[in-house]
């Protein structure tokens, strides 16, 4: 009898970690998911121009959470644009600077445009990876797959850091 009890205990223990390494799996699909939605509604309109309006904006005025300024088209870009826009403030935008974007069709929305602009819309799937590095070498113990993760996340978003400034 203890040798059927010792398999039972066996197959049990084996069920127990097969279920949490499952459900962090998930929980990890599900943070990396996030994070790449997030970084999506920014990212599509910076990483697929084409057709879409460019030029820059001269930040002459922030308010609450937006900057504004004149914007000048460029001659390359797709149909005409407005002659101001807005754009989202955050660290990355300053008073007096001027910056290359691409509007949000339809609107006087700006979102930067170029190296820069790509880092910075993918910046929550930066956190993202961070965050989910943890689930997968905690919860997994997948340690390598977690300092792989971890290492992609801080490079992105130092990367980000250093191209906005």
């Amino acid at each position: 009898m203890p040798a059927s009890s010792a398999a039972a205990r066996r197959n049990s223990t084996t069920a127990l970690r097969f279920g949490q390494s499952s459900f962090m799996a998930v929980l990890a699909a599900l943070i990396l998911f996030g994070g790449v939605w997030g970084s999506w509604g920014t990212a599509q309109h910076v990483m697929l121009e084409r057709g879409r309006v460019q030029g820059s904006l001269k930040v002459v005025s922030c308010a609450g959470e937006v900057c504004a300024g004149p914007f000048t088209r460029s001659a390359s870009a797709g149909p005409g644009g407005p002659d101001s826009a807005v754009i989202a403030r955050s660290v990355a935008v300053r008073a007096g600077r001027s910056y290359d974007v691409v509007l949000k069709p339809g609107t006087r929305e700006a979102v930067r445009a170029g190296t820069a602009g790509v880092l910075y819309a993918w910046v929550p799937l930066g956190g993202a990876l961070l965050l989910a590095s943890v689930v997968v070498a905690g919860g997994m113990r997948l340690r390598r797959a977690g300092w792989l993760l971890g290492l992609a996340g801080g490079a992105l978003l130092t990367s980000a850091f250093f191209a906005v400034r």
